[in-house]
């Protein structure tokens, strides 16, 4: 029975990944509005029904990958050293994605991640579906700072400023990217934005949550 079930959710898996990878190809070639979700099924021969199965609208046929780091922070705020506060932790993690050009960080000059990012920096009901995903993110590291003894709107706030950062220093990134720039180029002005906007953020947090992030 486990036998069947892992083959299922396999299948289920490389099903999804066809429609998103079918549904990103078309967009790109023919811009995102200019795509149905008819011509995306059609592609990927399967039905409408069946399409929304898997994606409940036609954003997250490219939003979805977003949704593998939505807990992200919330996670890097868990297994944080001790004596480092979530700040710092996300400034070390943000850093060290940085080093390795990853793409969530915006720096990275790869073809391929800067047409997904200029789709996404320019489709507007993609900026606007990109506020789900979040807001979840920010209700998940809330959730990890009031484990920690955070009040609850504390815990929001700081969460909404952190996983802001986050998204700002990203779009940052890609700006620079866009405008020309190699990833090798961009590195010291990307850290040195990381250092800036966790430092600034950090010292605010400090008083807001006392002992949880004095050593951020």
């Amino acid at each position: 029975m486990e036998n069947t079930t892992g083959l299922r959710e396999s299948k289920k898996l490389r099903t999804r990944r066809q429609l998103a990878a079918t549904a990103l190809e078309l967009f790109l070639e023919r811009g995102f509005d200019a795509v149905s979700v008819a011509d995306v099924a059609a592609a990927a021969e399967v039905s409408k029904p069946t399409l929304f199965r898997y994606f409940p609208s036609k954003e997250d046929l490219v939003l979805d990958r977003f949704a593998d780091h939505q807990d992200e922070a919330a996670r890097i705020v868990r297994d944080r050293p001790e004596g480092r506060g979530p700040a710092g932790a996300l400034h070390d993690h943000f850093l060290a994605a940085l080093a390795e050009r990853d793409p969530i960080t915006g720096l990275c000059d790869h073809p391929d991640v800067l047409a997904f990012q200029g789709l996404l920096y320019s489709t507007t009901s993609l900026e606007g579906r990109i506020a789900h995903y979040t807001a979840r993110e920010v209700e998940l590291l809330a959730g990890a700072l009031e484990a920690e003894g955070a009040e609850p709107l504390a815990a929001r706030l700081a969460a909404t400023h952190l996983v802001a950062v986050r998204h700002e220093l990203g779009r940052e990134n890609w700006r620079r990217m866009a405008a020309g720039m190699t990833a090798d180029e961009a590195y010291p002005a990307a850290v040195g934005d990381a250092d800036l906007a966790f430092g600034m953020l950090a010292e605010g947090l400090d008083r807001t949550l006392g002992p949880l992030i004095s050593q951020a």
